[in-house]
């Protein structure tokens, strides 16, 4: 069992993040169930890495003076499993819009799937969506797209390591990703779509390691609260 010293201390959290929670919720749900098992008033508590709230897995909190580690462990290698859907895109490039606009599939074969998906690995230039988290003249770039504005968004420099194909069953494909810190798997579904000369956009998304972190050895909130 941890101690009040132990969260003082530093402590990383695996935590599995849930569908539709926002890595922010789960931070706060957290801070108030350590708050309240150790009548504590503050305690600092973050997370190393955003997940959005129709992606699931791992997610790295960190208590007390473990929050000073946060840059270092953002900064890790991260790994995903997924899908994506081909045929329709969205402008949130995954299912939190709806479809915006549908396109052909019928000249896309298993051969151009896996040749296309070499193209995507390695150094690459890649634009953050416009619902994200990003901010531009001080507003998240979400506020601003749900406004209705749009704004330009610069190119980004990230690295995937390794872009596999895991599964074929049209218009689904599923994917394991190994890539930089900053590369937004929506935005790759997108591109992705593009280089097949159709549409797509992420329909499910896990997050499986950060580092030598995995989501096996991650608890869920509910599992965490109870070995408080």
């Amino acid at each position: 069992m941890r101690t009040v010293e132990d969260f003082k201390n530093g402590q990383v959290l695996l935590i599995d993040k849930p569908l539709k929670w926002t890595s922010f919720q789960v931070v706060n749900k957290l801070r108030w169930h350590i708050r309240r098992q150790f009548n504590l008033k503050k305690i600092k508590v973050g997370h190393a890495g955003t997940l959005d709230p129709l992606a699931t897995g791992l997610l790295i909190i960190c208590t007390g003076k473990f929050t000073k580690k946060i840059n270092e462990y953002q900064g890790q290698e991260k790994e995903y499993i997924g899908e994506i859907t081909l045929g329709a895109t969205t402008p949130s490039y995954d299912l939190e819009t709806e479809i915006n606009a549908t396109f052909s599939t019928k000249h896309i074969t298993d051969e151009l799937i896996y040749s296309t998906s070499k193209k995507f690995i390695g150094s690459l230039e890649q634009r953050p969506p416009i619902f994200s988290a990003l901010k531009k003249d001080g507003k998240r770039l979400y506020e601003l797209a749900r406004e209705g504005k749009t704004t330009e968004i610069k190119l980004r420099k990230i690295t995937i390591s390794t872009f596999e194909i895991t599964k074929i069953d049209l218009p689904i494909i599923k994917f394991r990703v190994v890539c930089s810190k900053g590369t937004y798997i929506r935005s790759l579904a997108y591109d992705f779509g593009k280089a097949l000369n159709s549409g797509a956009h992420l329909s499910g998304l896990r997050r499986t390691k950060i580092g030598n972190f995995k989501v096996e050895d991650s608890l869920g909130i509910d599992e965490f609260i109870a070995s408080l």
